[in-house]
């Protein structure tokens, strides 16, 4: 290569360097809407939402996965689980510099994970996270008691558990209430105090007590702060025609459990027929009757009817569902490096963008109002 040539290179690779970290120096705009979601290898996306086109890409911290995002109540912080689900960081959506950093793992020897289960605190000033530790010996290993980790949002860049408490096994996603208290989903959906680690159930999932009811069963892990306030999950049933319990004859259901996080107030809701298996799902911001599900269709329900009204083929399965704050258009996230957009009342689609980068696999999209 001669010198020209070498030098021209050389300018080029600097020319989109300074573009990157211009991109990434960006502030965003009060009053609009954003939609953030991460991908392979390490990148958080704003995608601004009145022209459907990627706004800035910041850079995550270490090794990818799940890329689950959390957003703090002023919306200027993004709260990452990454690093194969052991470690969470804070990152300022105004110029993407890393401003929290905090472990799962806390002992020396310890391997622990959070499956799903980090939020922030309803005003901003805690990060909560569900530790599963495993400590591992020279012989073998020992799976420890959970633990609900409470660390300081200032903590910075080596943030330690500020309290601990002993918490129960298999809890995933979580959110915050208004009046301070955390929702958890595990085997049941409990209320805590965060300040003691007591534990209630408030609402019965595996030990629920509805009559002619089969038990439900669960696989939600999209932790969304959605504009309804709501903390909901998707469940299956089956409700029998009578104490025989004749599964031929079964009505087979979709519901959700679902919390209101400025009241506290509880649902459990059946709201279709089974049809498909759906991955997430919400009620639409601008008319709670309206459910829609997503994973190889996206499918859209009246709830009081118990009906599916529309369903709209999709290229491939998303994971995610997420709207805007209008309620008129849904985007689709999850699986690959593309986002799908639709018009959340013909169902058909009306945009989407690739996304730099590869699989988004099982994050968590979130959409807000700066």
């Amino acid at each position: 290569m001669s010198r020209k040539a070498f030098a021209g290179v050389a300018a080029l690779v600097a020319a989109c360097s300074l573009n990157v970290m211009a991109d990434e120096g960006k502030a965003l705009e009060a009053g609009h809407e954003y939609l953030i979601t991460t991908n392979y290898p390490n990148n958080l996306h704003v995608i601004d939402m009145q022209t459907d086109k990627i706004y800035k890409t910041c850079t995550i911290p270490g090794a990818f996965g799940p890329g689950m995002t959390q957003l703090s109540p002023d919306r200027r912080i993004v709260y990452v689980l990454s690093n194969h689900y052991a470690d969470i960081y804070g990152i300022q959506l105004d110029d993407c510099k890393p401003v929290f950093h905090g472990t799962i793992a806390q002992k020396p020897g310890e391997n622990a994970r959070a499956l799903f289960s980090m939020t922030v605190s309803h005003d901003g000033k805690e990060i909560y996270a569900v530790a599963n530790p495993t400590q591992i010996l020279s012989e073998h290993y020992e799976v420890q008691q959970p633990r609900l980790q409470v660390y300081a949002a200032d903590g910075g860049m080596n943030a330690k558990p500020i309290r601990t408490f002993p918490a129960p096994r298999q809890l995933t996603i979580m959110q915050s209430g208004d009046d301070g208290s955390l929702y958890v989903a595990g085997p049941d959906i409990y209320k805590v105090d965060p300040k003691t680690g007591k534990f209630d159930v408030i609402i019965p999932s595996r030990n629920w007590k509805r009559p002619l009811y089969a038990a439900p069963d669960v696989l939600y892990v999209w932790n969304q702060q959605t504009y309804r306030r709501d903390f909901s999950l998707l469940y299956t049933t089956a409700k029998f025609q009578d104490d025989k319990q004749d599964l031929a004859t079964a009505e087979y259901l979709y519901g959700f459990f679902s919390i209101d996080l400025a009241s506290g107030k509880t649902e459990t809701v059946d709201f279709g027929p089974v049809t498909e298996v759906y991955f997430s799902g919400g009620r639409s911001p601008k008319d709670p009757n309206v459910m829609f599900g997503v994973l190889n269709r996206l499918a859209k329900y009246d709830i009081k009817e118990k009906k599916l009204i529309e369903a709209a083929n999709l290229d491939h399965s998303y994971y995610c569902i997420s709207f805007n704050k209008a309620g008129n258009k849904i985007y689709l996230t999850g699986t690959l490096n593309d986002v799908a957009i639709f018009d959340a009342d013909s169902m058909k689609r009306i945009g989407g963008l690739k996304l730099p980068g590869g699989d988004m696999a099982i994050t968590t999209s979130q959409t807000f109002v700066r």
